[in-house]
């Protein structure tokens, strides 16, 4: 019995993860190698090993041979062999494992930088985080403990590259799997996820069991779940949206904290046009647009936020526009309210086919409606532009006072400005005489008794 080879391959098939059957069929392989070599290209020669005692057997033909007598050179082509093989099984049983747990959560420690991205090792293998999948304004330094998702796996010849990513939405779901047990377990569940990798992140929740607040769980005690996301994210914002199945209500939810006057969704476009109050603009808006573009992307409708002021005119002009065409009443300005369509420029966009079938109207009214709304959208349109550009040269053409002062003439170096005229137009102004008093019609005394 040959302890020492089953001893061997046992440590080889636990070292590199690989099958022990692998490891005695590579075995095999190498010495047949060293066989051919010392005996030339014999296709009579065969090579095996007992699985249970781990007896090397060689034979060519019907003689069995003692492989310790095939020579240094021989030995050399099956150790060569040998290694080429595990190392063909090693790279195959990496890839499996991280093909495995491709979109999953890893923990290395970085090893080097390449240019802009860095090499993260894996323990068995090395992982690739590119720049463009770190976060923005992040910085590592050689030997940190990193978390990355597992982005992609490829088999790139003689290794195996391992795609890591930060950025990626589908690393803040995972940590969420990981420090909200309730997300883990399936009782919270992540309806949808918009990021900006570094600023900021939406995410919608809601739970299956009534008695578990979803939004308070993924918060926890004092917010001890989510800062340990935020920890691990440097700092990025991240804004926990709870879920709801009403488009009107989900989108209220994703915009907060700005307060939402009214919703009006529009099937046909997919857009959801959302009023708010003047002081609520720039919250609703936020940062860049920040706000609503990642509330856009969270609930899957083209968001556009209007004062009350825009959105009414959009009604008024569309009302004053149609409301004298045949066929056009009240009732009907409704329904196209209540199908989304808030201004004449919807009409024009929606087309006519979704009047017709929406409205049930004629063709020729529908056409009617699409040719008055597209003219009278270019005469607002050329009105509102004319107007601007008053407003403009209006303002070019206004003088502050300053520049009035700047551009009052200046005594000669002869004369010598009076008191008055060495005044500022402010100081002028606080002595210029009072107006004389008007006179008053004096009153005939008392008469006497």
């Amino acid at each position: 019995m040959n302890q020492e080879l089953l001893r061997i391959v046992d440590s080889i098939a636990r070292d590199k993860n690989i099958e022990k059957e692998s490891v005695f069929v590579d075995i095999e392989a190498s010495l047949l190698s060293a066989a051919r070599k010392f005996y030339g290209e014999a296709d009579d020669v065969n090579c095996s090993i007992d699985r249970m005692t781990g007896d090397i057997s060689v034979s060519k033909g019907d003689t069995l041979i003692d492989y310790r007598e095939f020579g240094r050179i021989a030995a050399q082509t099956a150790k060569q062999v040998l290694i080429q093989k595990i190392r063909e099984n090693e790279r195959t049983s990496i890839f499996d494992e991280y093909a495995e747990r491709k979109g999953q959560i890893t923990t290395g420690t970085v090893s080097r930088f390449e240019g802009g991205a860095l090499i993260i090792n894996l323990g068995r293998a090395e992982g690739f985080l590119p720049k463009s999948e770190q976060i923005p304004g992040e910085t590592h330094n050689t030997g940190d403990r990193i978390r990355c998702l597992v982005l992609d796996v490829r088999d790139a010849g003689s290794q195996v590259k391992i795609i890591l990513s930060r950025s990626h939405p589908d690393f803040i779901r995972r940590m969420f799997e990981l420090e909200v047990p309730e997300v883990q377990e399936k009782v919270i569940e992540i309806k949808a996820l918009a990021r900006e990798a570094g600023y900021r992140t939406k995410i919608a929740v809601t739970s299956i069991d009534t008695k578990v607040d979803a939004v308070g769980a993924c918060v926890g005690v004092r917010g001890s779940r989510i800062k340990n996301i935020v920890d691990e994210l440097g700092g990025e914002k991240i804004d926990i949206v709870r879920w709801n199945d009403s488009s009107q209500v989900l989108i209220q939810n994703a915009l907060k904290p700005a307060e939402i006057v009214e919703t009006s969704l529009n099937f046909e476009l997919n857009r959801a046009t959302v009023v708010v109050n003047d002081d609520q603009l720039s919250l609703a808006i936020g940062k860049r647009g920040q706000n609503v573009r990642l509330a856009a992307r969270l609930t899957g409708w083209d968001i556009d936020i209007l004062t009350p002021k825009e959105y009414n005119k959009g009604l008024e002009d569309m009302e004053k526009s149609l409301k004298n065409l045949d066929g056009v009443n009240e009732t009907m300005l409704d329904r196209m309210v209540a199908l989304g369509i808030i201004n004449l420029l919807d009409i024009e966009e929606i087309g006519a086919e979704p009047l017709i079938k929406e409205l049930e109207i004629s063709q020729e009214l529908a056409d009617k409606i699409m040719t008055t709304s597209a003219d009278e959208a270019k005469r607002i349109a050329a009105e509102d532009a004319a107007r601007r550009a008053a407003e403009e040269e209006a303002k070019k053409n206004q003088v502050s006072p300053l520049d009035a002062a700047m551009a009052a003439p200046i005594p000669a170096e002869n004369e010598t400005p009076t008191a008055t005229e060495s005044l500022s137009p402010l100081d002028k102004a606080a002595a210029a005489p009072d107006p004389a008093p008007l006179d008053t019609p004096k009153e005939d005394p008392a008469p006497s008794t």
